[in-house]
């Protein structure tokens, strides 16, 4: 079994508690169901979220979907000029047989602009 990163963003509307969980929980839930991952393949998951978002951590989704044992770390993003705002990123660990290249990340919502090569059909509608 190998040891790969997955990436993902996606953009909120506000920086409101409830915004920021359903938006990341939206984001964990598309690149478990894109990579069949389960809570036993994840080792680990790094989320950032933009200086603009301070109402609360997006880890707290990921343990409100059960990832309790999932060691998890929240940090601010890098402040450059012009960057993308209200947004969550995250980098997850996982165990799996998969190639990189069979990997999908997700970029949804506003985040698509962020890597347009990856977006799939309707990323930036959900």
């Amino acid at each position: 079994m190998a040891v790969r990163g997955l990436r993902g963003a996606i953009t909120v509307d506000a920086d409101d508690p409830a915004e920021i969980l359903h938006r990341t929980t939206q984001l964990l839930t598309v690149l478990f169901e894109r990579n069949g991952l389960s809570r036993d393949t994840v080792i680990s998951i790094f989320f950032t979220a933009t200086k603009d978002l301070r109402t609360i951590a997006p880890a707290a989704a990921a343990r409100a979907m059960g990832l309790t044992e999932v060691p998890l770390m929240c940090g601010q993003e890098m402040d450059v000029e012009g960057s993308l705002e209200r947004c969550v990123r995250l980098l997850a660990h996982i165990e799996t047989e998969r190639p990189r290249s069979e990997l999908r990340h997700a970029f949804l919502r506003g985040a698509t602009r962020l890597r347009p090569e990856l977006a799939e059909p309707g990323d930036e509608a959900l």
